[in-house]
């Protein structure tokens, strides 16, 4: 019944007649959390890294208020020129469904078409998390890593969070964290935080075999999967925290709240690095595309 309320594209629902690997892909990062064009570009690369991979890109999002799973064209090209679409988060889901509105998916919105089409791979560039200064505001992300069995490819959480506290709540809400090829918890922008994870895996195939397990044991949450952004593109960790601060600062004297924040401090960290934050984000990005493709292959 909760299948029927999502729109599959037609490739995707060959796919899961088939059991091919899909990869979900969030679309708010395209509406709202890159400027135009890089959002084409990230678009381009991460759909293409998918694919490269073995797997079958799948872009979720609400469509003049239906849930759907894998964009036509047409409504691809909308939500990059962003004509009139909303952010929308795992609670908004029920207003725009009502309302037929256009809206990008967050990650705890994306997580939650997942959930109720039964797709079981994810990826995004970084998660949302416990925000500094404000313990109080936490994204929507987290609990919804807490309640949806999907595993989620990113790089850490974004680097204006509150990051130990963010591995903290991951921990409490049953979050199974896994560091891919890396012992610590990256900072999105930056590989090293120092914050150890509870699990290294070495391949693809381990991944599969914990997700594996989790659903045996009936385990409602997901699994985490996290993975410095490439070596090339990453960024030192002092120049991102003085720009953070920076932004922070900003921020503040801005009066920016709720759900603008995260959008305005990353605009402001790309400004602190001349730019640079923006190629990290985008070689990050797909790179956990190509990521989620292998766990999707060794899952089928």
């Amino acid at each position: 019944m909760i299948q029927a309320l999502v729109r599959l594209h037609p490739e995707v629902q060959r796919a899961i007649e088939h059991r091919l690997p899909v990869v979900a892909l969030e679309s708010s990062v395209l509406a709202q959390g890159l400027p135009i064009p890089a959002n084409r570009e990230a678009d381009a690369r991460t759909r293409g890294a998918v694919r490269q991979l073995g797997a079958i890109p799948a872009v979720t999002a609400l469509v003049r208020g239906v849930p759907t799973i894998g964009l036509e064209d047409v409504d691809l090209e909308r939500f990059l020129a962003r004509t009139g679409i909303a952010k929308v988060s795992a609670r908004d889901l029920p207003w725009a469904m009502a309302t037929g509105a256009d809206g990008a998916t967050t990650v705890a919105a994306s997580l939650a078409l997942c959930t109720a089409a039964g797709l079981p791979v994810f990826a995004t560039g970084g998660i949302g998390g416990v925000h500094r200064d404000a313990p109080y505001d936490e994204s929507a992300d987290l609990p919804e890593l807490g309640r949806s069995p999907v595993i989620t490819v990113c790089a850490g959480a974004k680097s204006i969070l509150d990051l130990p506290a963010t591995l903290e709540r991951l921990e409490t809400l049953g979050v199974t964290v896994i560091g891919y090829r890396t012992d610590e918890f990256p900072g999105f922008f930056t590989p090293r935080t120092g914050l150890k994870v509870p699990a290294v895996a070495e391949s693809a195939a381990q991944i599969a075999a914990a997700y594996r397990a989790a659903r045996a044991l009936g385990r409602p949450s997901g699994v985490l999967v996290v993975q410095p952004p490439p070596a090339a593109a990453a960024l030192d960790a002092d120049l991102v925290e003085s720009a953070v601060a920076h932004a922070l600062e900003s921020a503040r004297a801005a009066g920016v709240r709720g759900a603008a924040v995260t959008p305005f401090l990353l605009a402001a960290v790309e400004r602190e690095t001349g730019g640079r934050s923006l190629a990290t984000n985008l070689a990050l990005l797909e790179a956990n595309a190509g990521l989620a493709a292998e766990i999707a292959v060794a899952l089928h």
